[in-house]
């Protein structure tokens, strides 16, 4: 009967310890901070870094404060912009605790309090910027957003590192105007490809023709100076045969000419001053054969001369036989 008290004073020592190091030792993690309030009271000295921590028991009630990023969805939101376009828009903020006393002495709940400021916030940057704005520069929202939930949660000990609008859904009539505007700006696109084909295949085909002129005026070019070269080698082949002949192959020349007027069945003649002086050409070698009167080369020339003035005689028989009317220029 004495045995029993004692055992029960013992056990009742047991819980009492237990209970004091259950209140007086806490484990704190890698990512957290621990916050002491000592007699509802705390300070800088008693924030508590990670590891085995010791407290006195009822005088100290810790606080634990995780110090990872963590985010929150602000559900949609239906804002206004600037010229009076409705729109919806939800996204995300990724924030952190910088300050852990600040986060439990300044503020009840961070998230919360975040959430509400943002919804606000958004409101206020939404309204002053216009539709198309919104719609194309995503970016520089999210950074006015984030500087500006920044600097209210400063106080609260936090830190906003990103702020990501998810989705920003127009009007249905917004959202149609915009889609006959893309269809529009795609014909325009397509007419303008058009017509820059159109206006290249037109460049290139002129550049060919000009080209084209350019190689065919050259051919012209060489091909008139061939020619002109020619003409220029024959007249000097001309001239030079020219200036081996006499006064006598140029009469027998001018026989050959009247033979063949006299073969002509023309009845009128045009015939030149010079012919005039013919006859007395032939006169003069004809007398000058006879009387001559000597040398191989005299009787020749004789010979020649006597045939040419037959020929001639001929030829002008023949002329006045055929009945025309000679007309003496």
């Amino acid at each position: 009967m004495e045995l029993a008290p004692v055992l029960a004073a013992i056990a009742f020592l047991i819980v009492v310890v237990f209970a004091i190091l259950y209140l007086s030792v806490r484990v704190v993690q890698q990512y957290e901070q621990m916050v002491v309030f000592r007699l509802g009271k705390t300070n800088e000295g008693l924030v508590r870094g990670p590891g085995l921590r010791f407290l006195i028991p009822v005088i100290d009630r810790p606080i634990k404060v995780d110090m990872r990023e963590t985010f929150i969805e602000v559900p949609s939101q239906t804002t206004i912009t600037k010229d009076n376009a409705p729109i919806n828009v939800d996204f995300l903020i990724y924030w952190r605790i910088v300050d852990p006393l600040r986060s439990v002495v300044n503020v009840q709940y961070f998230a919360g309090a975040l959430q509400g400021v943002a919804t606000t916030t958004l409101r206020a940057v939404i309204g002053d910027i216009l539709l198309d704005d919104v719609l194309s520069k995503r970016e520089q929202i999210n950074e006015v957003l984030r500087a500006k939930l920044d600097e209210v949660t400063e106080r609260w000990g936090g830190k906003i590192t990103t702020v990501e609008i998810r989705e920003i859904t127009p009007p249905r009539d917004v959202q149609d105007a915009m889609n006959r505007q893309l269809s529009a700006e795609r014909t325009r696109r397509a007419v303008i490809t058009e017509s820059e084909g159109a206006r290249q295949s037109a460049i290139n085909v002129a550049e060919g023709e000009k080209q084209s002129s350019i190689l065919r005026a050259e051919g012209d070019r060489q091909s008139a100076i061939l020619r002109a070269e020619g003409f220029s080698q024959a007249l000097e082949r001309i001239y030079s045969a020219a200036r081996g002949i006499d006064e006598k192959t140029m009469t027998l020349q001018y026989l050959e000419a009247l033979k063949a007027i006299g073969a002509s069945p023309s009845t009128k003649y045009v015939i030149p001053t010079e012919f005039s002086r013919l006859a007395d050409r032939i006169g003069d070698y004809v007398a000058a054969g006879l009387t001559g009167g000597g040398g191989t080369d005299a009787s020749l020339d004789t010979g020649g001369s006597s045939a040419a003035a037959r020929s001639g005689s001929s030829a002008a028989g023949d002329a006045g036989s055929s009945g025309g009317s000679g007309i003496a220029g």
